[in-house]
């Protein structure tokens, strides 16, 4: 059960104000009053509802909230929110950092986003620990709250794109099955028909699905690893060039040392060399 709150707290941020993501205020209502911002916030918001209704208005869209939907609001957006009805029990986090602007570009969080989750227990566990944290310590609690912020971030991130298919359970398990054969079999020269065959589904969904969830395409995915084992591999052993690409999964030396110069910049062997 998430813990009863009509309180709030915004942290000293001087200290965090250079991390890549901190943390500006947290709190919540159970009647959550209305609320208008006509040149938006200065920090980015997330908010979310465990109960009652109420709406949400920005641009030229009104959107009821209730239980289990999650409101994202970039900053200076103006936006308003109010009940519905008395009792309107909302949860926010507000946050910044250098890192913030371009963390949410990648996540595609550009502008104003709703959506609903079926289950909020994980994100309320974290938005919990973030306000017992930020309590029990005002002092270095904050440095805490900066790691716990960005797991935040990442669970609403979770639940977008849980969302944004249908049967979103359904997906992370294709995509869990995919990561899992691409881990095991890295070393073998695979396409990526066969992955999509193992995975029970056509080449386009898959492609479709690392696009949103890692935002990156299968085959590229498979090439990062096996340079990135490469990388490894040129500075910690003396193998040959030859032998790293047989190792690796790659076809052949020439294609290996073509994807890595131009994935890396840089040569395999000039790789090793500054790096051995």
């Amino acid at each position: 059960m998430p813990i009863k709150m009509n309180s709030f707290i915004y942290p000293y941020t001087e200290q965090v104000k250079n991390l890549p993501v901190y943390l500006t205020g947290i709190g919540g209502k159970e009647c959550q009053e209305s609320v208008k911002r006509a040149c938006g916030m200065p920090h980015e918001q997330i908010l979310y509802c465990i109960g009652g209704r109420g709406c949400l208005k920005y641009s030229d869209e009104a959107i009821d909230i209730a239980s289990g939907d999650i409101f994202y609001m970039p900053r200076g957006k103006a936006h308003e929110y109010f009940p519905y009805e008395k009792k309107w029990e909302v949860r926010w986090i507000v946050f910044d950092g250098n890192g913030i602007e371009g963390l949410m570009e990648v996540l595609g969080f550009k502008e104003p986003t709703v959506v609903h989750a079926d289950d909020l227990s994980a994100l309320q566990k974290l938005f919990d620990k973030i306000f017992i944290t930020l309590r029990a310590d005002r002092v270095f609690g904050n440095y805490l709250c900066s790691g716990l912020t960005y797991q935040f971030i990442m669970e609403f991130h979770r639940l977008s794109l849980d969302v944004s298919v249908p049967n979103g359970n359904v997906k992370n398990e294709i995509l869990m099955s995919a990561l899992n054969y691409i881990e095991v079999n890295l070393k073998t020269d695979f396409s990526i028909s066969e992955l999509a065959a193992v995975s029970g589904v056509s080449q386009q969904y898959l492609g479709r699905i690392f696009r949103q969830t890692m935002n990156t395409s299968p085959s590229e995915y498979i090439i990062k690893l096996r340079i990135r084992e490469a990388m490894r591999l040129l500075a910690e052993t003396d193998k040959s060039i030859a032998e790293i690409s047989q190792i690796c999964g790659f076809s052949s030396a020439g294609y290996f040392c073509a994807v890595f110069r131009k994935t890396e910049g840089i040569t395999p062997s000039a790789y090793r060399n500054r790096n051995k």
